[in-house]
């Protein structure tokens, strides 16, 4: 089992700790909080635990009993949180998205690696069982793919404090905000494990009053089809995700909290149910691969989610750029 401590007070880490301690391989010992009674109101809610409260991120890293901490804080904060954990020799799980830009994330994997601890993103979706079975299904029942269209598209409630004159750090490019990196790029993670890195990519941004993307469409281009990506936290979409392809078109009602795969043969005009039963709680799979990752030493998965998550950051940093979505630092 594995102590970790968590950075970031919101209901994400929560979410996480509840499926974390249902796998049995984890166990909650620090909270950091930059106010100490937010971080005694968080603990307070796992007293059969023995939480020590941090207000120095410096402390938290100190502390011998913390094999891994997970990172959930503001995203301008992940780099700056996660290599003083890395330096400190914790393994990190790292909230989406991994970084600002490419250059923090590399210093942090070279980190990692020197230090001999993993740094993992934490992508829940790609880790489902029924995300597995739709990936399996493009090669097992397509054929030749034609494209894919993948849809995430789900109103925030804090867009109506923009619209009355506020900056929610979600909507704020100074705190690495922006739809794109908050929830379009649950559609630009599923395209990567799916497909591979893009040949290119182009962004299609709606800009709100704050001068963040509140959402659009993202095209990515591969050899022989093309993938077209919605994110957007203005409106919500029922759109189902679909891959295209000679033999037919699999089919899932959402990207992310999969219920079912389903396939479609246009030739005998019968629909075929292939995916299993969704896990209730949606982060425990994630939870549990990362958990194995580290008790195994398999750097040999960790890679593979390495190169994933700088494929995606590849992605999404580029076309931030194109659009004029400039992060501190980047203008």
């Amino acid at each position: 089992m594995f102590n970790f401590g968590i950075i970031g007070t919101n209901w994400i880490t929560h979410s996480f700790i509840e499926c974390a301690h249902a796998t049995g391989k984890w166990n909650l010992v620090a909270v950091y909080s930059r106010k100490e009674d937010t971080a005694k109101e968080f603990a307070s809610k796992y007293p059969d635990n023995k939480v020590a409260l941090y207000t120095d991120v410096s402390a938290l890293s100190q502390d011998k009993n913390v094999d891994a901490v997970y990172i959930a804080s503001p995203n301008i904060l992940h780099f700056e949180h996660a290599k003083k954990m890395l330096n400190a020799g914790k393994h990190v799980i790292l909230e989406k998205p991994s970084c600002s830009n490419s250059a923090e994330l590399d210093e942090l994997f070279k980190l990692s690696k020197e230090k001999g601890v993993f740094l993992i993103e934490a992508w829940r979706h790609i880790q489902e069982a029924n995300f597995s079975i739709f990936k399996n299904a493009i090669k097992e029942k397509l054929g030749a793919v034609y494209g894919a269209s993948i849809t995430y598209a789900q109103f925030s409630s804090r867009y109506d404090k923009v619209l009355q004159g506020e900056v929610p750090n979600i909507f704020n490019l100074e705190m690495g905000g922006g739809a794109l990196v908050d929830l379009g790029v649950y559609t630009v993670a599923a395209a990567v494990w799916l497909f591979g890195a893009p040949k290119d990519a182009q962004y299609y941004p709606v800009i709100i009053k704050t001068g963040a993307d509140g959402g659009g469409k993202l095209i990515l281009s591969y050899d022989n089809f093309t993938v077209h990506l919605c994110g957007s936290k203005l409106y919500n979409s029922d759109a189902p995700s679909e891959v295209y392809g000679e033999k037919g078109t699999l089919i899932v009602p959402t990207i992310t909290d999969i219920e079912k795969v389903t396939f479609w043969d246009p030739r005998s005009k019968t629909r075929e149910e292939l995916g299993g039963k969704k896990e209730d709680l949606n982060l425990k799979e994630e939870a549990a691969e990362f958990a194995r990752i580290i008790g195994e030493k398999d750097w040999d998965a960790a890679a593979v989610l390495e190169r994933h998550s700088r494929d995606v950051l590849s992605v999404t940093e580029k076309v931030r750029r194109d659009n004029g979505l400039l992060f501190p630092g980047e203008k």
